[in-house]
């Protein structure tokens, strides 16, 4: 039990990484606050962030593993747990191959100490052909305009708030999700700061967010017309010559390219499409290009629509067209204390990004930077035939209810023979497995984010260890991970040695890392390195992240450089600037330079261009999310559930009067996939032709163990998302712009 006193902690629960004061007495948290002195969140907190005593303490979330005997669940001891495991995985190995086996990683992977570092070990380990992941309902079109663009795909470049003096906001409300692939603590205090120093930030949404209260206008976009709006834009700037490609002349290709292809898009033509007047689009355009210092952002709404690659490539486009990517307050590129491994380019990417290498068994569905989407996986299950997949493991997710095409699947995995999932609650997903082995609570282990400071708008870091002890002896996530990578290779789950995995899989990272061209210890003795690393784990892969890093100390070069235990003396963390000009370090791409027209993206246009004439038919559904909710695993929080109900369909009044329905009434909301009944919000804020249902609810799934959050189910908006529905180049799930049909219920 930890002493009473205040504990300072880093908010695992997205990007901000805002820094926390929590007060335990008693063995209980008593109350979290935020941490004024921390460098990086200066004070800032959102309401998630005062509930992680409630996720630690929650009744519900688990503390045991669990075994389904029959139709229940009963607490087993770790041991028997892997025993139960090895029981039912191997058979089907051995049977039907590792093709018959499978995993799904879900978002709260990227945030977990373990798992975000130790997915890297259990893939490579396991060599399973084919994984499933958040990201194809979430960000793949960025990862694939970035790696084509710039050679990486986890090379996201953000927006230098701090710096900037015109802002566009395309898809994303930072209101409710912070920043999104942006690193950022009170991101809505940095917009205001950019009006308060005479800028200008610009929202594109089909709906009046409460990001607008921090912005100058809104363009109220159609739903899937923002490729269509920057191809104008970009039209606009080669049409009138503005076009200033500034430090980055020489060292792009593609531009010539990409003048001829958006020829046709002139404001006029993609007034229709986008539901915006052309007046504002070329407007629009001209003054993002008479600003000094300007920035394009675009998130998870130009990613989950009709043409995400697109629209995600041209966010890219009109940054570089206007000089402003690596360019102080434009679009930059961070430069973390610890890199991460995502950094590192797959083996199979070595030679450069090509796709569709192979084919999902039973749909066809192209493979894209080495998966399809998760929309897939209902049918690879439920279709018999070689391959079918008979085992399954979910780690930190809920695909029941985050993927489209969600009742295909729910009806799926009571087919598999074998399911594990790593999860703290018995959820939607979850009540299907036959073995749940729980992690830790956020506040029973370190932390530091893995992935999250690579998009970071200035080079910081903090490091914040665990508060409680588990209640009882158990493994970490990362040596549940090393465990089941073992089972699956067919090794007794008596004799596992996770120390000794651990030992392989550092050893075989330090030894990479010395190999890799431009790396602070090439050349080094691998044998040197890892005996200079001690611990094991998570910890001894961020000591070597650091110390490898552009500050860290490299194992003797700089004696005053930076270490693991050097930065975990710093409990309010440690600045080291703004985001400085890096894109001579990042860049990996064949030429050298940015490749600005990548024939895979560009042989999209014809799709965009014949949309163009589209006009406006009937009402098209998009997604959106609330300050008190992260998806679908946070609604178990009674704080956070309280007050009015929030998982409402939002739509126009004149689209309410033309049905016929009032605001509290109840509608039924019908697609192609399926159809469900949920209450009536009449509001102005929508575009007319649109409506709006929150993501991540429907808590009434028989078995699944979250009492709060099944008192105010709501309704699961995937029911309404066609599973086969994706954009072409990337295969991302289409969650915005779907066609609907609402009526009184």
């Amino acid at each position: 039990m930890p002493a009473d006193a205040t504990y300072i902690k880093t908010c695992p629960l997205c990007e901000a990484m805002c820094g926390l004061k929590i007060s335990v007495e008693g063995g209980r948290v008593t109350k979290i606050r935020p941490h004024e002195d921390d460098v990086w969140s200066r004070g800032y907190i959102c309401p998630k962030g005062t509930t992680l005593g409630h996720l630690h303490e929650d009744p519900d979330r688990l503390r045991q593993p669990l075994v389904r005997r029959g139709d229940e669940f009963v607490e087993v001891s770790w041991e028997e747990a892997f025993a139960e495991i090895e029981r039912r995985l191997q058979p089907v190995i051995e049977a039907h191959g590792k093709q018959a086996m499978t995993v799904y990683f879900g978002n709260p992977v990227a945030h977990n100490y373990s798992l975000s570092r130790y997915t890297g070990a259990f893939i490579p380990m396991t060599d399973l052909p084919v994984v499933y992941s958040a990201g194809t309902v979430d960000q793949w079109p960025k990862n694939v305009s970035n790696a084509l663009l710039y050679g990486g795909m986890w090379k996201i470049p953000v927006p230098d708030v701090d710096r900037c003096d015109h802002l566009v906001v395309m898809g994303a409300n930072p209101h409710a999700s912070q920043g999104s692939l942006v690193a950022c603590a009170d991101i809505l205090g940095r917009f205001d700061a950019i009006r308060e120093r005479g800028g200008k930030v610009i929202v594109v949404d089909p709906r009046r967010t409460g990001t607008l209260k921090h912005a100058d206008e809104w363009l109220p976009i159609r739903p899937g017309g923002d490729a269509a709006l920057l191809m104008a834009w970009a039209n606009v700037l080669f049409a009138e010559g503005l076009v200033d490609l500034g430090h980055l002349a020489g060292r792009v290709t593609g531009v010539e390219e990409v003048e001829a292809l958006c020829r046709d898009f002139t404001p006029e033509a993609v007034a229709l499409r986008t539901g915006l007047p052309a007046d504002d689009i070329r407007r629009s355009a001209r003054e993002l290009a008479a600003a000094e210092r300007a920035a394009v952002y675009g998130r998870i709404g130009t990613c989950t629509q009709e043409f995400g690659t697109l629209a995600s490539w041209l966010v890219e486009v009109l940054n570089v067209l206007t000089g402003n990517l690596d360019k102080a307050g434009g679009s930059m590129f961070a430069k973390p204390i610890a890199w991460s491994l995502l950094s590192l380019t797959p083996p199979d990417f070595a030679e450069g990004y090509s796709f569709h290498r192979w084919k999902s068994r039973v749909r066809g569905a192209p493979e894209v930077l080495g998966q399809v989407p998760i929309s897939c996986l209902a049918e690879e299950i439920a279709t018999p035939g070689e391959g079918q997949i008979k085992a399954l493991l979910t780690v930190a997710g809920n695909p029941v209810l985050s993927s489209p095409g969600c009742a295909e699947l729910d009806a799926a995995l009571p087919e598999l023979e074998c399911m594990i999932s790593i999860d703290n609650w018995l959820n939607e997903t979850s009540r299907h497995a036959h073995v749940i082995l729980p992690g830790l609570s956020v506040l029973e282990q370190p932390h530091y984010d893995e992935m999250q400071w690579s998009w970071a708008v200035r080079s910081a870091g903090k490091f914040s260890e665990a508060i409680f002890e588990p209640e009882t002896e158990r493994p970490a996530e990362w040596e549940i991970l090393l465990t089941l990578a073992a089972l699956v290779q067919g090794q007794k789950a008596a004799d596992v040695d996770t120390r000794a995995l651990d030992q392989l899989f550092f050893a075989g990272l330090v030894a990479a890392i010395t190999q890799l061209p431009g790396s602070r210890i090439e050349g080094r003795d691998p044998a040197e390195i890892v005996a200079a690393t001690p611990g094991h784990g998570p910890s001894r892969l961020l000591d070597f992240q650091i110390r490898t890093g552009p500050w860290g100390e490299c194992y003797g070069e700089d004696p005053e450089g930076l270490t693991l235990a050097k930065l975990a003396a710093e409990p309010d963390g440690i600045d080291l600037g703004p985001m400085v000009p890096y894109l001579d370090e990042v860049l990996a791409t064949p030429s050298g330079k940015v490749e600005l027209a990548p024939d895979y993206i560009t042989s999209d246009l014809p799709r965009l261009r014949e949309a163009l004439g589209k006009g406006e038919e009937g009402l098209v559904l998009v997604s959106r999310r609330h300050v008190r909710s992260n998806n679908s695993w946070m609604h178990n929080v009674p704080a956070l559930v309280t007050g009015r109900d929030r998982c409402t369909l939002i739509i126009h009044p004149d689209d309410a009067r033309a049905r016929n329905l009032e605001d509290g009434a109840t509608a039924r909301v019908s697609s192609s996939a399926g159809s469900l009944e949920v209450p009536v919000e009449v509001s102005d804020e929508m575009r007319p032709g649109v409506v709006c249902l929150p993501h991540g609810w429907g808590h009434d799934k028989r078995g699944a163990r979250l009492s709060v959050a099944s008192r105010h189910a709501g309704v699961c908006n995937n029911v309404l998302a066609p599973g086969d529905l994706v954009d072409a180049p990337s295969g991302n799930a289409i969650v915005n712009g779907i066609p609907v049909e609402v009526a009184p219920a």
